[in-house]
């Protein structure tokens, strides 16, 4: 079992024909993903590495019985691909264009309400369910199949929180990137639920970031309603001259948001959190370790 995606699911590419489209296509292929469609009105007929090019969404996953896709399409057009792939009906879309107008993704959020799609992102990695589906950017050799869970909003602090459990020797079960944007459509909270229901998930992993309290909500909702252990993480600081930095999500008001506040509301629930990023993976193991999970 994972969340969000299997080795069942079946993946339109929304922008398979530009560069990195290409590249990714090319690197999900070989992980085993079943890619098998792409989109561009304007290549319909084409073939990208074999799979088909369709003008729409909507034809795409008519020929081919698709149920989830991913898009590399430039910030101008993305919100219209988000709401494409919405109006085919389908389970799962993940947007990895960064750069997307706030404006744009307050109408996608609206726009999404009343429909069943679940949006991943935008500006974000994509998910991983190990040696079932990589949907998304994420190194894929880094990976090793286990039962503890990722969520995060930092792609380059997953990479190297993976790496760390590798190394170790603790798999992983699913990792989910949800993006660092201030509008994004999957929340930890949505994830932790996710995870509490993942027979083959024993613990998670959950790494925040300065700005918003999205990381706080999650880990009262688990206090109340979830057994599996969680060990935290807060990255990002604030720059001297400002109040922001990394991601567009990263702001904090005042004292609201800052790293420092964050990991004490995080200890008060009972998260364990690592000091620093290079400790994810040691903190982690002595959890598991007085819970008898290793």
């Amino acid at each position: 079992m994972s969340i969000f995606v299997n080795k069942d699911t079946r993946v339109i590419v929304q922008g398979i024909t530009g560069t990195q489209g290409r590249l990714h296509t090319d690197l999900m292929l070989k992980y085993g993903t079943k890619v098998v469609a792409g989109t561009n009105p304007k290549k319909a007929g084409e073939e990208v590495f074999g799979v088909p090019v369709f003008a729409d969404v909507i034809e795409a996953k008519k020929q081919t019985g698709a149920n989830a896709s991913i898009i590399f399409v430039p910030p101008a057009g993305a919100a219209k691909a988000i709401m494409e792939a919405a109006d085919a009906g389908l389970d799962l879309v993940v947007c990895i264009t960064e750069n997307i107008p706030v404006l744009d993704m307050v109408e996608v959020h609206e726009y999404l309400k009343d429909r069943k799609t679940r949006l991943l992102g935008p500006n974000c990695p994509g998910v991983i369910s190990v040696d079932e589906c990589k949907l998304g950017i994420m190194p894929q050799d880094i990976h090793l199949k286990g039962r503890v869970g990722i969520v995060s909003r930092s792609g380059s602090l997953t990479y190297e929180t993976i790496k760390q459990l590798s190394t170790a020797g603790i798999g992983q079960s699913t990792t989910v990137g949800i993006g660092g944007d201030p509008i994004k459509g999957t929340s930890f909270l949505d994830v932790l639920k996710a995870f509490n229901e993942d027979e083959d998930t024993d613990a998670v992993v959950l790494i925040g970031e300065i700005g918003g309290d999205d990381e706080i909500v999650a880990c009262e909702w688990a206090r109340e309603n979830m057994s599996k252990p969680i060990v935290g993480f807060i990255g990002g600081t604030t720059a001297p001259e400002g109040k922001r930095m990394g991601h567009a999500g990263a702001v904090v008001n005042g004292k609201s948001g800052s790293a420092k506040e964050k990991i004490g509301q995080l200890q008060t629930l009972g998260v364990r959190v690592a000091p620093i990023s290079d400790k994810i993976g040691e903190t982690l193991m002595e959890v598991l370790k007085d819970r008898g999970l290793y």
